[in-house]
């Protein structure tokens, strides 16, 4: 019995995700397309893999036991094809993070660490998923511990955050504020701050009690909700470009100053030599733009002190 490996990869995807809209969408085909190579690998193994019902999908014990095996088959056969292509394959990065724009720091690099394929994780978890079946060489975003032990992270930047708010806020006139200054408004997320660790962090430890979450329908959408309540705040990157939206102000927060860290993670032991070429690019562009300062006395990061360089150190 021959098997398909684009059937077998569609399997896989489909009971990691156990939804194959998402699947699909992972794969870059349609829900379809994907329903119809894990119908033939079932006509061929002779046994249903998910069972379809109106909860959704789940895997039959025969699928149970096939995923495994599927994953080595499907690791074995892209290891067989990089040998065959050799060193000259663009190393594969996936970012995530997207309303925080993580491409304006990969773009600085780029054409200094050779030539990269660029894709978009949804999130954390699902870019590390990623990373350990080597669908991915490397990717770009924040990191939060704890991390798994198969992955190598290195921190690339330490980027300022400024507050985001209505220019109808009662703060919008100051040049400058203090995160605590923001206590009385409603810090605005763009999604459930249970995922969104940065956001989560930084109003139990500036004590913001009024929270609420919208959907993330892009970085335009979620600026005009912003603007459009004067008590809503929310947090950016200093370096975002924010698009033309009415009625909204960014101001500077200081005293201290919270710092988002951007990382590069890759799976422990990939010797793909983009890698060097990344990472070296990386450290020159930080020693250049002073990425990676940080003074406790000024700064906070929600991560503790120990995990971070000091006044432009390097982890």
């Amino acid at each position: 019995m021959d098997l398909d490996v684009a059937q077998v990869r569609a399997f896989i995807r489909a009971a990691e995700e156990l939804h194959f809209g998402r699947a699909a969408g992972t794969l870059a085909i349609s829900q379809q397309a994907l329903s119809k190579r894990i119908a033939r690998l079932e006509s061929l193994l002779g046994t249903e893999l998910f069972r379809r019902g109106g909860n959704g999908v789940r895997l039959t014990e025969a699928g149970r036991r096939f995923l495994q095996p599927a994953r080595h088959t499907v690791a074995a056969a892209d290891a067989a094809v990089a040998a065959a292509v050799g060193k000259d394959r663009p190393l594969r990065v996936d970012v995530w993070g997207h309303l925080y724009a993580p491409m304006r720091t990969l773009a600085q690099v780029a054409g200094r660490a050779g030539e990269l394929a660029l894709g978009h994780g949804r999130d954390l978890p699902s870019v590390t998923a990623a990373l350990l079946r080597g669908d991915i060489d490397a990717a770009f975003g924040r990191v939060h511990p704890p991390l798994h032990t198969g992955l190598t992270h290195r921190l690339v930047r330490l980027e300022p955050v400024d507050a985001v708010l209505s220019t109808d806020h009662p703060l919008a006139a100051e040049p400058a504020l203090r995160p605590d200054q923001l206590r009385d408004g409603v810090l605005w997320a763009p999604g459930s701050l249970d995922r969104l660790d940065f956001l989560h962090q930084f109003t139990d430890r500036f004590d913001i009690r009024n929270r609420a979450a919208s959907v993330n329908l892009g970085l335009t959408h979620f600026l005009a909700e912003v603007a459009a309540d004067p008590n809503r705040f929310s947090l950016l990157p200093a370096d975002v470009p924010l698009p033309e939206t009415p009625g909204l102000r960014s101001v500077p927060l200081v005293n201290p100053t919270p710092l988002y860290a951007w990382s590069l993670l890759w799976r422990t032991g990939n010797g793909h030599p983009g890698l060097t070429g990344l990472t070296t690019a990386c450290a020159e562009e930080a020693g250049r733009s002073r990425w990676l300062e940080y003074d406790p006395a000024r700064d906070w990061l929600p991560e503790p002190p120990e995990n971070h360089p000091r006044h432009g150190g390097e982890q």
